[in-house]
């Protein structure tokens, strides 16, 4: 009776992984989707080795997503980009693909936030500046 147990769970056993082991074709990666919410614009301009600072409140988590829609006079000007938390007026950046330092106009960094808080957004030079610059970035937030 014992051996006739262990043969059922042994073929039970192997059973489930057969049905595991499926298709191993290419993992499907998530694509982050809009949370419903607001979009804010900030206009601005930036100096050679500037920046400027721009903070939001973000009303649950989700995804933020901030898009660089203009820069000028030269729109294929290269310009930095982040997202990051504020505290006590400063912005920290904290965590890959929160920052671009060389993006182009069209560019976008997303980010998935957990939990309702303040963030920021940073505009700067990131070495490619050779005069007054202005910029338009949207930001998209739940």
């Amino acid at each position: 009776m014992r051996r006739s147990v262990q043969s059922v769970l042994l073929a039970s056993a192997i059973v489930a992984m057969s049905a595991a082991c499926g298709d191993s074709g290419n993992p499907t990666v998530p694509t982050p989707t809009p949370s419903p919410g607001v979009t804010e614009t900030f206009p601005g301009s930036i100096n050679v080795n500037g920046a400027q600072t721009f903070s939001f409140t973000i009303a649950t988590g989700g995804f933020v997503t901030a898009t660089l829609t203009a820069v000028g006079p030269d729109t294929a000007t290269l310009i930095g980009l982040s997202i990051g938390t504020i505290n006590n007026s400063v912005c920290t950046v904290t965590g890959q693909g929160l920052f671009l330092d060389k993006a182009p106009q069209g560019a976008s960094i997303i980010a998935s936030v957990s939990a309702p808080g303040t963030l920021c957004l940073r505009v700067y030079d990131a070495g490619t500046l050779t005069g007054p610059t202005t910029f338009s970035v949207d930001v998209a937030h739940p």
